[in-house]
C-alpha cells in the first residue's frame, strides 16, 4: 500500500496525466489595431472566394473594437454588402510527429436570429494552401448559418467531385445545438492527431472523424453573406451585427 501511494504521488509530481500542451500562437486582440505580425486582411470581390457569397471583403470591416475583441462586421449599402476576412500570417500550424494540434477561439457569433439573419455565414476555419482546393485541405472548426441555433464543422480534401472527403460537400459533422451561440461567447476548437480529428464546443467533444490531414495550415476568421450554404439574404436581413473574437490560440503537444 505504501509503495502504491508513493507511486501515485510521483505520478502526480511528474504530470502523469499526459503531455503538456505548448502554446505556439495566441492573440487576445487587446491593442488598438490588428497585429500585422500575426494577421493579414484578405480582401476582394465575392468571385474571389468561390462559394457563391455576395459580399466584398474589405479591411475596414475587420477591426479591433477597443474592448478586447476583433469585430468582423457585415454592412449593406443599398443591398451592396461588404464584410471582413482575416488570416494568420503563419501557414505552418501542423500536427507534430506523434503529437496533437489544437486550434481554439472564444467567439460570439453575430447577434441575429432566423428572423433577421438570413444569409449570415460566420466561420472559424483552417486552410492548407492558397490554391488547389480541395487537395490543399480544409478543416472548418465552426460554421453557422442564418442565425440558426446550431453549429457544424467539416473536413475537405482530395479531389472533386467525390474523393475521400466526398466533395464538394465534404465530411460534415452532425449539427451541434447551441441556443445562444448567435450573440453570446462560446469556445470552439478542433484537435488533430496523426489519425483523427475531433471538434469541441465549450471544451466538450461532439464529433470525432477517424481521418487527419498531415500538412501545415493557416487560420481564417470571416463572416460571409450569402453563398451555397446559407442561401441569400432577404429583405429582413439586418446588417451591422459583428462576429466578436475574444482570443485565438494554437497549441501543440509532442
Amino acid at each position: 500500500m505504501r509503495l502504491l501511494t508513493a507511486l501515485l504521488l510521483l505520478c502526480a509530481l511528474a504530470a502523469c496525466s499526459g503531455p503538456e500542451q505548448r502554446e505556439v500562437f495566441r492573440d487576445d486582440f487587446d491593442g488598438t489595431a490588428l497585429d500585422a505580425g500575426r494577421w493579414r486582411h484578405e480582401t476582394g470581390p465575392p468571385e474571389r472566394w468561390g462559394t457563391g457569397e455576395i459580399e466584398t471583403m474589405a479591411a475596414a470591416n475587420a477591426a479591433l473594437d477597443g474592448k478586447g475583441n476583433l469585430a468582423i462586421t457585415p454592412l449593406s449599402d443599398g443591398g451592396r454588402w461588404t464584410s471582413g476576412r482575416v488570416r494568420t500570417q503563419r501557414a505552418d500550424f501542423a500536427v507534430p510527429p506523434g503529437g496533437t494540434l489544437r486550434v481554439e477561439a472564444r467567439i460570439a457569433l453575430p447577434a441575429v436570429s432566423p428572423a433577421d439573419g438570413a444569409g449570415y455565414w460566420p466561420a472559424f476555419w483552417m486552410l492548407g494552401g492558397e490554391t488547389g482546393w480541395p487537395a490543399v485541405g480544409e478543416i472548418d472548426i465552426m460554421e453557422a448559418v442564418n442565425g440558426r441555433p446550431a453549429i457544424t464543422g467539416a473536413m475537405h480534401c482530395g479531389t472533386m467531385p467525390g474523393g475521400p472527403c466526398q466533395e464538394p460537400k465534404g465530411l460534415v459533422t452532425p449539427e451541434r445545438a447551441c441556443q445562444d451561440c448567435f450573440g453570446a461567447f462560446h469556445t470552439y476548437a478542433v484537435e488533430v492527431t496523426e489519425r483523427a480529428t475531433t471538434w469541441f464546443l465549450d471544451g466538450r467533444p461532439y464529433h470525432t472523424l477517424e481521418r487527419s490531414l498531415p500538412r501545415g495550415f493557416f487560420v481564417i476568421l470571416n463572416v460571409a453573406i450569402g453563398g451555397g450554404l446559407p442561401g441569400p439574404p432577404n429583405a429582413a436581413t439586418v446588417p451591422g451585427r459583428p462576429m466578436l473574437v475574444d482570443w485565438v490560440s494554437v497549441r501543440t503537444t509532442g
